[in-house]
């Protein structure tokens, strides 16, 4: 006979943690990278309000091309 699957068990987690992009503590798996849903929603406040930026050059005529 089959034994029954047991809730609740030890289970391996699927990624190591590490610290939290916001405020440093250990992340958890449920908000993985971060720790909280308040450390999730600060970051994606940040980037909604355009607090992040990829960098892009001045004068994109003076940009250098490598394929020219």
């Amino acid at each position: 006979m089959a034994q029954p699957i047991k809730a609740g068990g030890k289970v391996e987690p699927l990624r190591k943690t590490r610290p939290c992009p916001e405020c440093g503590r250990p992340s958890l798996r449920d908000h993985y990278p971060f720790c909280s849903d308040r450390c999730r929603t600060q970051d994606l406040s940040r980037w909604l309000t355009g607090s992040y930026a990829i960098p892009v050059a001045e004068d994109e005529t003076k940009a250098e091309f490598p394929d020219d």
